[in-house]
């Protein structure tokens, strides 16, 4: 009976630790991503009698912001979870959630996806396990409506995932350690939503060849260790020209981060961060100095995060 599986569960606690991502990566619009050495920590504890009551505490980013209520996406993803296993969720059950979140909302490093993988692995866990990495991930994309960030945050590294068919197919690869990802996150905010919206409903078919094209040379530079070949995928013709007209600062900041000579350079998901690779120190104050300049100029204010790629996705700590 659902009643006896909810009191089994009534003030168990888990927590997840989940990385930020930065998806697109300039071509791969919508298929590939990147995990980041920034995250967020969840512990979840199950209510069972508290007659639906949600609290919810949050420490860092997004304070005073997130709702307590099943709208917030890590409540879905664990709900999600536990019905995907269980087939309902029962009348009553409750939740304590206490969020410590480094990951900036509305700047295009994935805490939507951040929340809802979080949500789904701490459910997971809950249970015991049941669902495995492709279940998880196709209920996150349900979730998410594309599962970019989210293949991401629950596998680390970088992906490659898509729709195919009735599911959702993702492959991994390991970052090398000495790359680092230097972040301009401006304090102005862009919502997914918008910005999905200024992008155009057909394109030169020279440009989608061209994207193509570049998506097909920077994957497979990645599966055999060529990331130098980000300066080829991180080159876009799909979506930031357009987006860039919303954020008209985007392509100055991109510009100089080549030329002060990022391996490749470009916005992140939809932004508003700016996100640059390297893979010496030199490189990386070149970078800093870069944007630094940059924002001065557009008056753009914001702050520069340096962070490395995380090869773990989600975890229970």
């Amino acid at each position: 009976m659902v009643t006896n599986w909810l009191a089994e569960l009534d003030g168990r606690r888990v927590t997840v630790d989940v990385p930020a991502t930065s998806a697109n990566l300039g071509a791969g619009y919508d298929c590939v991503a990147l995990a980041l050495g920034l995250g967020n920590r969840i512990e979840v504890e199950v209510r069972g009698w508290s007659r639906g009551e949600i609290e919810l505490t949050v420490d860092g980013e997004g304070a005073n912001e997130l709702t307590a209520d099943r709208e917030n996406r890590c409540i879905q993803g664990i709900e999600a979870a536990l019905r995907e296993v269980r087939g309902e969720i029962p009348e009553g059950v409750g939740w304590r959630l206490e969020m410590h979140n480094d990951i900036p909302l509305a700047r295009g490093l994935g805490s939507s996806a951040a929340a809802t993988v979080a949500g789904l692995v701490a459910g997971n866990a809950l249970l015991g396990e049941p669902l495995t990495s492709p279940d998880l991930l196709r209920l996150a994309t349900e979730i998410e409506g594309h599962p970019d960030n989210a293949a991401a945050a629950l596998l680390g590294g970088f992906t490659v995932a898509a729709r195919v068919d009735e599911g959702v197919e993702a492959l991994r690869f390991d970052a090398p350690r000495d790359l680092r990802a230097v972040l301009f996150i401006p304090e102005l905010r862009l919502a997914t939503a918008d910005m999905r919206g200024a992008l155009p409903a057909k394109v030169p078919l020279e440009d989608a060849v061209s994207n193509l094209t570049r998506v097909a040379v920077g994957v497979a530079g990645m599966a055999i260790g060529r990331f130098d070949l980000l300066r080829v995928l991180t080159v876009d013709k799909l979506h930031e020209p357009y987006r860039a007209k919303a954020f008209p600062q985007l392509p100055r900041f991109v510009a100089d981060a080549r030329t002060a000579g990022a391996i490749g350079a470009c916005l992140s998901g939809a932004g508003s961060t700016i996100i640059a690779f390297t893979d010496t120190m030199s490189g990386v104050t070149r970078l800093e100095s870069a944007f630094r300049a940059a924002s001065a100029d557009t008056d753009l204010a914001g702050r520069i995060e340096v962070v490395a790629p995380r090869n773990t996705g989600a975890k229970i700590v």
